[in-house]
């Protein structure tokens, strides 16, 4: 989970300032004291790191919060919107620019995830955004990097403009031309990396944004490489200009200095993260969110972004029809846990909700592999079963542990709670559920 390090010493310093109740000037730079020295193990830039805790010092002890009667929480307000304010205070948007296709120049070093990030980018824009676009294979260097990129866009069935191991600012200027003849709209340029910023990287670069003139150069950065992210970043923006970031792994950084010095070091937003290994795994940068997960404040609004684009709503209405009938069936059961994977892991859902942090899951298995045995199991049914699970008698249970490899303990464990969930869901049908209230089902 991102942030899990930083996220989980930030809330004790902060605990520990709630219960005192009214507090010192002495009391608030100790805090700030430990602050610092989380943001630092967290990787933070050292340089961002001072002048963030100034600004809050500062602020922090000032009458507005030494006269509060909630001064402990007044000092958590101040942290969240510096924190908020160094990562870039709004998230902004991509800019597609006047001249069509526009081109999206990716850049980053060699194992960022820019062939990957292509990807998800072209997806998100085709999904969210109605474009319509052309990824260009512009890496001739790594092996097997034209063919990634190829797999890539045959799963997302978006068209791939390759040249082989020509040059690169060339193949780019075509896959341009050649958009624009297809009537596609956007380019996306997946450009070599190297395990270090070179000269000849940079020259070639340079080659290629002068060749497409690119509406945006996104510099894709690895976040669990910490403070060398950041350095690169600068690199980058001195030598090419850049208009945003994108961090990748972000599901897998335990420290995220990255995401929080990026913003301070380039001047350049953070524009998208990658949130884990499917190609779906993409979301914008939202600062503010992000700054309140940190804080172990949750993130409601991105919970129900997600909630929202992986439910269906007609499934959703034909499911509240049968609540009303009594009609909710294992095959119903199945439809939610297909849904509900949608939207990531089940530790990650509950990381968004407020007041969910890592210490307080501790010693709460989250096992994301239940799902897939209840599911197993469910198919493992016949279709009268699934339909009228009275009908599971002992013969029939040790037929079905048998064949979804479980036990019969676990069989009965799902017949269990699907009868819960069922007598549950029969009491909002009783009246409890307003007609059209229901939206997102969920079956635990």
């Amino acid at each position: 989970m991102a942030f899990e390090g930083l996220s989980s010493k930030l809330q004790n310093i902060f605990n520990r300032l709630t219960g005192r109740g009214k507090l010192s000037e002495k009391d608030v730079r100790e805090a700030m004291r430990e602050v610092k020295l989380a943001l630092l193990e967290a990787d933070v830039s050292f340089t961002v790191v001072k002048d963030f805790i100034k600004s809050v010092t500062d602020r922090a002890v000032g009458f507005e919060v030494m006269e509060s009667l909630t001064p402990a929480q007044q000092v958590i307000k101040i942290v969240n919107e510096e924190l908020t304010a160094l990562m870039g205070g709004a998230g902004e948007k991509l800019e597609y620019g006047s001249v069509s296709p526009s081109v999206l120049l990716l850049a980053g070093l060699q194992g960022a995830g820019k062939t990957t990030m292509a990807g998800k980018l072209a997806q998100y824009i085709k999904k969210h955004n109605g474009k319509s676009p052309l990824l260009a294979a512009c890496d001739i260097y790594r092996p097997a990097a034209v063919k990634q990129l190829q797999v890539v866009g045959e799963k997302l069935g978006i068209p791939v403009f390759e040249r082989g191991t020509g040059d690169p600012a060339e193949t780019a200027a075509e896959a341009v031309t050649f958009a624009r003849k297809n009537m596609l709209d956007v380019v996306i340029v997946d450009t070599a990396g190297r395990l270090h910023i070179d000269q000849d990287m940079m020259d070639e670069l340079e080659k290629i944004k002068a060749r497409v003139k690119p509406a945006e150069i996104l510099l894709v950065v690895d976040a669990m490489t910490g403070q060398d992210a950041v350095n690169a970043a600068k690199a980058f923006h001195e030598k090419l200009g850049l208009t945003g970031v994108i961090l990748t792994k972000l599901d897998g950084d335990t420290r995220g200095g990255a995401a929080i010095s990026v913003r301070a070091v380039t001047g350049r937003p953070i524009k998208f993260s990658g949130t884990g290994e499917k190609l779906t795994d993409i979301e914008p940068f939202h600062p503010d969110r992000m700054a309140s997960r940190i804080l172990g404040m949750g993130d409601m609004l991105s919970l129900i972004e997600k909630a929202q684009t992986a439910f269906d709503s007609k499934k959703a209405q034909e499911l509240e029809e049968k609540l009303r009938k009594d009609a909710f069936t294992l095959d119903d059961f199945l439809e939610q846990f297909a849904q509900i994977k949608k939207m990531g892991s089940i530790e990650d859902i509950l990381g968004m909700m407020p007041g969910v942090s890592k210490n307080k899951l501790q010693g709460v298995s989250v096992d994301e592999k239940q799902i897939s045995r209840m599911e197993a199991i469910i198919k493992s049914m016949t279709v009268q079963e699934r339909r009228d699970p009275d009908i599971l008698n002992a013969s029939r249970r040790k037929r079905i542990a048998k064949g979804s490899g479980t036990t019969i303990q676990d069989v009965n464990r799902l017949l269990n709670q699907f009868e819960s969930t069922r007598k549950l869901m029969k009491q909002f049908s009783g009246g409890k559920m307003k007609k059209g209230k229901m939206r997102f089902p969920f079956g635990f």
